[in-house]
């Protein structure tokens, strides 16, 4: 499982250009599903089973990234917009690769002056894309996404892009045990576009009209220094989602997930966020709505390139949604 989440992390996918994810993922889930289909909007859909209740779960393959918007026509240097939540106290130094395989760095006005302690705005970061040649220039619309190796230490796995192709690696890891055998019409949809509002989600339940959604994503954790006021940590277990500012997770569906952890002996945190959300936000609202919840993976420096996750956590996880999958969904 290391190595495909090694792929899946190094894949370049920022939100509206998951292409080459997609791809990587079809090819992984073909053999564990009973049919893989791409909708409109580029989501990737792989069924499974086919009777008793119909439950969605997704999990989001873009990243954030940033898209071109200006070549500067002396220096070749390129302003930028984000794709998602850029954080601008992370950019400087950093490296990103664009679709072409052109490596760029990012960098700010006057970073090494009396300014550096202040925090600029975006408007002042530029890519550097020079090459010495007078080659491989850049055009404005050009998105990219940062460029990072995955690293493990010890059981902890740090890259860029875990949130959430960690998600995605425990779908398709669940999809593997479960090999076809299910009770239920389950259906894994790996969605596009969630960090910039969710909308391969929104998209995608409103065609599956699923009985239940489960989203999988990242949530952050409470052990830092200073951190969150949240009873999360890194190594405790699946984070079954009770409440986010766009969640409000139903007894019913809590009681599932808390209820099977418990008599299977999964290692389980409740999660408590209080910024952010999921895929399962967009899917509670889909027609005449769904009843939704989310299976966390705790994971730390969250929209960084060394976004840490914990291997127990995650195969805490895949235990449990595998478990959840195995028997009929009750609600």
């Amino acid at each position: 499982m290391i190595d495909l989440i090694k792929q899946l992390c190094e894949a370049w996918g920022p939100s509206g250009y998951e292409h080459h994810v997609r791809a990587l993922i079809k090819q992984h889930a073909e053999p564990y599903a009973d049919s893989v289909t791409t909708d409109p909007l580029g989501n990737l859909i792989c069924r499974v089973g086919s009777g008793g209740k119909r439950a969605m779960i997704a999990a989001h393959m873009d990243e954030i990234g940033m898209i071109a918007t200006f070549v500067e026509p002396k220096s070749g240097y390129l302003r930028f917009s984000p794709v998602g939540g850029l954080l601008a106290n992370t950019l400087v130094g950093n490296r990103v690769r664009f679709e072409d395989g052109t490596l760029g760095v990012i960098s700010v006005h006057e970073a090494m002056s009396a300014n550096r302690n202040s925090l600029p705005n975006l408007d002042s970061f530029y890519i550097d894309v020079s090459d010495g040649n007078g080659n491989g220039a850049v055009q404005a619309g050009s998105p990219a996404a940062f460029d990072r190796t995955m690293e493990q230490r010890g059981t902890r796995l740090i890259g860029k892009a875990m949130d959430d192709r960690i998600g995605c690696a425990v779908a398709l890891e669940t999809m593997k045990r479960l090999n076809k055998q299910t009770p239920n019409e389950v259906v894994f949809v790996f969605t596009v576009q969630e960090e910039v509002g969710l909308r391969g989600a929104r998209a995608a339940a409103f065609g599956i009209d699923p009985d239940v959604a489960i989203a999988l994503d990242v949530t952050l954790t409470g052990d830092m220094v200073r951190g969150e006021k949240m009873a999360v940590r890194l190594g405790g277990g699946a984070a079954i989602k009770l409440h986010d500012p766009g969640l409000v997770v139903l007894p019913a569906v809590r009681d599932w997930m808390i209820g099977r952890a418990e008599a299977d002996g999964i290692p389980y945190q409740r999660e408590l966020l209080s910024g952010g959300t999921t895929d399962a936000s967009a899917a509670q609202t889909a027609r005449s709505g769904v009843p939704s919840g989310c299976i966390s993976i705790p994971c730390r420096f969250v929209h960084t390139t060394s976004e840490t996750v914990d291997v127990n956590d995650v195969e805490a996880c895949v235990h449990l949604l595998t478990a959840l999958l195995s028997s009929p969904i009750p609600l």
